[in-house]
């Protein structure tokens, strides 16, 4: 009888165990799939100082140019219903940028087969609203660093996503869209300007270009960097195992570019064949640093 009845305490002794480890795995299980879902990026206030930029978007401001959207507007959530179709916050956070060729541009109205359209931040970069508000490459560090996803680019799959536009600067002619980040079809390229011919301006018509890998519709982080002078690139994405940090790609001062500049970012559609085909991108983040 006493032998039946530690055999039937230590079986109750394993039980107990047993349970106690299985719900010691379930919890831990339970507590890995909650931190993974704080993996994905959480866009905030402070992931943007909306005070260091202007949106554009594609819409008639009343005189065939695109309309701009300062960042009192974007903080007070004081768009109007058009303007929120082309732009607006998501309930994570992140803020949706869609596009197509509507006509409106930056410059004027457009014939199709003309311009390009965009939704895409233009920076203050010391928070002067004031597009006098611009950096040279000769002086300081200059830092953006993006992050976002692309959801879908119709036509023929090219979209910007981030740059270094020049500014009509003293003495200097044009202003060059020096560097451009393209998304084209999953692949990041750099599209960039080179030192043009004797007396010709900076254009694209002395441009390079690099195929840097595949992100897909994946979350990444494109970092552009300018130190004395110099442009690097850097590129994070998670999701595929990509972490390239600052690749030197051309020394601009040394190559006696002097024009002012500031970064953009967004969605600016490589496509105006038609008014039905659109891109969308989803910006979580944007630093920008200068020093």
């Amino acid at each position: 009888m006493k032998k039946n009845v530690l055999v039937l305490l230590i079986l109750c002794s394993i039980g107990f165990i047993y349970n106690c480890s299985s719900q010691k795995a379930e919890d831990d299980i339970e507590l890995e799939e909650e931190q993974d879902d704080d993996e994905e990026p959480q866009a905030s206030e402070e992931n943007i100082v909306w005070k260091n930029w202007y949106l554009s978007v594609p819409i008639d401001r009343g005189n065939g140019k695109a309309t701009s959207i300062f960042y009192e507007d974007i903080v007070n959530n004081n768009l109007t219903e058009e303007e929120s179709k082309y732009f607006y916050k998501n309930s994570d956070g992140s803020y949706t940028m869609y596009t197509k060729f509507t006509g409106f541009t930056t410059s004027g109205l457009s014939a199709l087969g003309d311009k390009y359209c965009r939704t895409e931040l233009r920076e203050f970069w010391r928070g002067v609203q004031s597009t006098t508000d611009n950096w040279s490459m000769s002086s300081g560090t200059h830092i953006l660093e993006t992050t976002l996803k692309v959801d879908f680019v119709e036509g023929n799959g090219r979209t910007i996503v981030a740059q270094i536009h020049g500014k009509e600067t003293s003495g200097l002619e044009g202003a060059p869209a020096t560097v451009k980040i393209r998304w084209n079809s999953g692949t990041i390229q750099v599209d960039y300007y080179t030192k043009p011919d004797s007396g010709e301006p900076w254009t694209s018509a002395f441009d390079d270009k690099i195929n840097i890998t595949d992100v897909d519709n994946e979350i990444f982080t494109f970092k552009i960097k300018i130190e004395n002078g110099k442009f690097y690139y850097g590129l994070v994405c998670e999701p595929k195992g990509i972490d390239i940090d600052y690749t030197l790609v051309y020394d601009y001062v040394g190559n006696g570019y002097g024009h002012e500049n500031y970064f953009k970012t967004g969605n600016y559609f490589g496509w105006h064949d038609d008014y039905i085909k659109a891109a969308q991108v989803t910006l979580y983040k944007v630093v920008t640093e200068h020093y």
